[in-house]
């Protein structure tokens, strides 16, 4: 039997006003940001912890998983292919050159396979794909973030939206300094989790998901490991191999919007890491003088809430081109498909004023396995970013917005919006 609590009324300071609030600093928040504040709007992004990325950087999902179709044509661009440049530059990147994305050559296939880079059935070709150091994907986005002129806060927990007249006109959050709120005129949702739109009364779906923690050890002798056919993935750094699923058994699907279960799956994830390294320094060729170097401060979950949208992406939309659409995505694991997304994926049916970028934006759960990768939640973000920026420009809420001025804009920012 459920019990409660009654609370005395309270009143929340205001700390902050702004015109765009987004919440959750993950690649899709980022992207929100930095486009919305490009576009001339006043921009904050708040994120619970203390470095941007998310599952990016933290979680150690250290893939960009693809900015191609599989048939060697670039279908992600914009802000993914700024930041991309951007660890080029440092060396904090590797990704096969243009002329080799859609080979089928098999020594090259096999080179990125052991990069990560190659997914899903034979047979198999070259993908534009891109492996990067975390550390340096933090420095990045911090970059960008500043250069912008986003308003920036950490270690702020977004709680709750304050909805008046069927507009959110404010969000509270939770920090170490007590609960406050920020106004805003258009809030981007951003969380991965559907914080926001969900606890607005926002119509979602809910999957049950595998957890992993990904992790990376140093000190391999690579050459040796991959030809006794060891698990993992070479990554950025001399002698450091990539763990993508932290251990090869499942502890069971979870609900990752649950706090009991994601204690079990941390306490889990954490215990069954230690045991597999263990198990690839005692047994494992090449790992025999390895060390943990890293892992991930959060679990490799990458589905749990869904919006239902003004539109939902589903499979039957596969390649199929919109007049509406304002992000394209290929899909990691499968080779020529592409799914245009349309603006209406992003908008909530309930509140005119909210935008969803991101993991959680609306599509069904088959479509999901293309739009949750890091490329097109930075394809959703700076769409989202950029929508926010126009309508307040226009003074016309979001889902009124001319979908043709949002494209245009769009593609002047280097966006690809249109299935070709």
């Amino acid at each position: 039997m459920d019990s409660f609590l009654d609370e005395a009324a309270r009143r929340t300071p205001v700390r902050h006003e702004t015109e765009v609030l987004v919440v959750g600093g993950g690649t899709a928040g980022v992207a929100a940001a930095v486009a919305a504040a490009r576009g001339g709007a006043e921009v904050m992004l708040v994120e619970r912890g203390g470095y941007l990325g998310g599952l990016a950087t933290g979680g150690l999902i250290i893939l960009l998983l693809t900015l191609d179709d599989g048939r060697g044509r670039q279908v992600i661009r914009g802000l993914c292919q700024e930041v991309t440049e951007r660890l080029v530059t440092r060396g904090a990147a590797h990704h096969p050159p243009q002329e080799q994305w859609g080979s089928d050559d098999p020594a090259l296939v096999e080179r990125d396979q052991g990069w990560g880079l190659v997914w899903g059935r034979a047979p198999h070709r070259v993908r534009y794909s891109v492996a990067y150091d975390p550390a340096y994907m933090k420095g990045v986005l911090d970059d960008l973030v500043r250069e912008s002129g986003v308003h920036m806060l950490f270690h702020a927990w977004g709680c709750e939206p304050v909805v008046e007249s069927g507009r959110i006109v404010a969000v509270t959050f939770q920090s170490k300094a007590g609960r406050f709120a920020i106004r805003a005129r258009t809030v981007i949702d951003t969380t991965g989790d559907l914080d926001l739109a969900s606890a607005a009364g926002c119509e979602h779906e809910l999957e049950r998901v595998l957890p992993w923690m990904w992790f990376t050890v140093g000190g391999v002798d690579v050459a040796r490991a991959r030809a006794a056919g060891a698990p993992g993935f070479q990554t950025i750094g001399e002698g450091k191999v990539l763990m993508p699923w932290g251990s090869i058994e499942k502890i069971g699907r979870i609900d990752a919007t649950s706090p009991e279960d994601l204690t079990h799956a941390e306490f889990e994830c954490r215990r069954r890491v230690l045991a597999e390294f263990d198990r690839l320094r005692a047994d494992v060729p090449g790992f025999d003088r390895a060390h943990l170097c890293e892992v991930a401060d959060q679990l490799g979950i990458t589905e749990s809430r869904r919006l239902v949208g003004r539109k939902v992406v589903r499979r039957d939309d596969m390649d199929q081109p919109r007049p509406d659409s304002v992000a394209v995505t290929g899909h990691w694991t499968k080779y020529g498909t592409t799914y245009a997304i349309p603006y209406a994926a992003l908008l909530a049916q309930e509140l005119p004023n909210l935008l969803v970028a991101g993991r959680c934006i609306s599509v069904d759960h088959r479509v999901h396995h293309a739009t949750k990768e890091i490329p097109a939640c930075m394809a959703t973000g700076q769409a989202a970013g950029s929508a926010a920026a126009l309508a307040l420009t226009a003074r016309v809420d979001p889902p009124d917005l001319p979908i043709g001025e949002l494209r245009a804009h769009l593609e002047a920012a280097g966006a690809i919006v249109s299935i070709a």
